[in-house]
């Protein structure tokens, strides 16, 4: 009987996902990565610990805790605060996966002596023809969250099981009421686990001991001055709500000037662009590119985004130039470019950087 470590978050999808693979035969071992706690002490929306052991006890299964707290501070939050005052758009949780999820579930997987760790994403984990490792997009397409998972390595994926891939999002909260797991109508988290109300300025303001950037002005993109802004970490690349200014039409964020402290704001015809730069690529079902080579395939530039035909071609340094058949929406630096083939596999993905 195969052994596998169940990542629990204190949410439903997990919680399915460990008596999904109990019912499969597996020994299910449930465990929760204590990875950032609140001014208030509350733990995020990403280790609700009363929760998951709770889930855990109704599904009758082992269940442990890891403190994760010093390195999600330092590997996840601290970057996410860097981001943000140079004027980019992380992805927190991309790098969460990579660098405290997997590692930590690993980790604990190697010390129960497991063979497997496993979450409750909606995803499909494949082997390709070519040997490689890769996610593919869930049956259920609307909740699917390849997006989030194209950095994770190779040996990552080849120890890793996702029971949830062809499931609806309605299916497993029935699946949990059956079962009579009290979290079986908890609502999803919408925002990222440790900015719970979605201000993300007010989080940068009150968790940075660096300088953060005063206000400055928007200016056009001849660079005539519009009016003042309240600081670049308000703002990303193809915002148009929330700006404090009226300028006679739709206005949108086009660009953020750090070294010059502006916002630069355009008409929604100017928010397109179809080239883009991407760098710290993971290449995931695709084999590496060399300089010069290119490769056919879809991407999408943020989560809800559907996937646009491109080309990719990698560059001298390890960086790609995605050149898109059709003109993309707000490309945002910062925000995470991913590969997809035409199944719906992940090729790889990186950050955009212009």
């Amino acid at each position: 009987m195969a052994k596998v470590v169940v990542g629990m978050s204190g949410g439903v999808d997990s919680a399915v996902a460990a008596l999904l693979l109990k019912e499969a035969g597996y020994e299910v071992i449930g465990l929760t990565l204590r990875t950032w706690e609140a001014e208030d002490g509350m733990d995020s929306r990403c280790c609700e610990i009363d929760d998951a052991a709770d889930s855990a006890r109704k599904i009758g299964i082992e269940y442990h805790t890891l403190n994760c707290l010093s390195e999600f501070k330092e590997g996840v939050v601290e970057p996410f605060i860097d981001d943000y005052v140079n004027g980019y758009t992380p992805n927190p949780c991309v790098i969460c996966n990579r660098i405290i999820k997997w590692e930590r579930l690993l980790y604990f997987a190697k010390v129960v002596k497991a063979d497997y760790v496993a979450t409750g994403h909606y995803a499909n984990i494949v082997k390709l023809d070519n040997g490689r490792y890769s996610a593919r997009q869930a049956s259920h397409i609307e909740k699917d969250q390849t997006y989030m998972l194209y950095r994770l390595s190779q040996e990552q994926l080849s120890k890793t099981l996702m029971p949830l891939g062809d499931k609806t999002k309605e299916e497993v909260r029935q699946i949990a009421k059956d079962a009579g797991i009290a979290v079986a109508d908890k609502p999803d988290s919408q925002e990222i686990c440790f900015v719970s109300d979605g201000k993300y300025y007010e989080f940068i303001e009150n968790n940075s001991d660096k300088t953060i950037p005063p206000e400055g002005n928007f200016v056009d993109v001849d660079g005539n001055v519009l009016g003042t802004h309240k600081g670049i970490t308000h703002y990303t690349v193809g915002q148009r709500k929330g700006l404090g200014i009226a300028l006679g039409y739709p206005a949108f964020v086009k660009r953020i000037n750090v070294d010059t402290n502006e916002v630069v704001l355009c008409k929604e015809e100017d928010i397109y662009s179809d080239k883009i730069l991407i760098r710290d690529v993971n290449y995931v079902g695709l084999q590496p590119l060399n300089e010069g080579e290119e490769a056919k395939c879809f991407i999408k530039v943020r989560y809800h985004h559907k996937a646009q035909s491109a080309t990719i071609r990698a560059q001298d340094d390890g960086s790609i130039i995605a050149t898109f058949d059709q003109p993309v929406r707000a490309a945002s630096p910062g925000q995470s470019a991913v590969f997809y083939d035409s199944t719906g596999t992940v090729l790889g993905g990186g950050v955009i950087e212009n």
